[in-house]
């Protein structure tokens, strides 16, 4: 079933990096999406630098942003005060900026998270609801 996502950093990289575990599960996974994939800055930061230590050119994402394929979701400057609520929410865990626009890009987008990161099975919505995952352990 094709659909539409908010985009985590881990995927983004596995998919760029053959050498990372799950880039099998990413290229699959990207060929069911609808686009424009929506993400958010601070993910696109934490995987340029993931890529680029990797050894895999960050270019090659940045190639990808665009109105119609990977396409910034929220804006941190209109949601500065709620992404800053669900950091002190989480701050035990603690909570990333990147974790934080993610969570808050699915709240009001009602799309579901692409990750690899288990965290994302702990925070919630608004309301304390879920968040809909797309993960390989989902």
């Amino acid at each position: 079933m094709r659909t539409r996502v908010a985009m985590d950093t881990g995927p983004l990289v596995a998919y760029f990096c053959e050498r990372e575990v799950h880039h099998a599960w990413a290229v699959n996974q990207f060929k069911d999406f609808v686009l424009p994939i929506l993400t958010c800055e601070p993910v696109l930061t934490e995987a340029c630098f993931l890529l680029q230590r990797a050894k895999v050119p960050p270019s090659r994402l940045l190639e990808k942003i665009s109105p119609s394929v990977l396409q910034i979701g929220i804006c941190l400057t209109d949601e500065a005060g709620a992404v800053a609520e669900l950091m002190l929410r989480y701050r035990n865990l603690p909570m990333s900026l990147a974790d934080a626009c993610l969570v808050r890009l699915a709240e009001i987008s009602r799309l579901p998270i692409c990750t690899l990161d288990d965290d994302f099975a702990i925070y919630r919505g608004r309301r304390r609801t879920y968040l809909k995952l797309i993960s390989p352990s989902s």
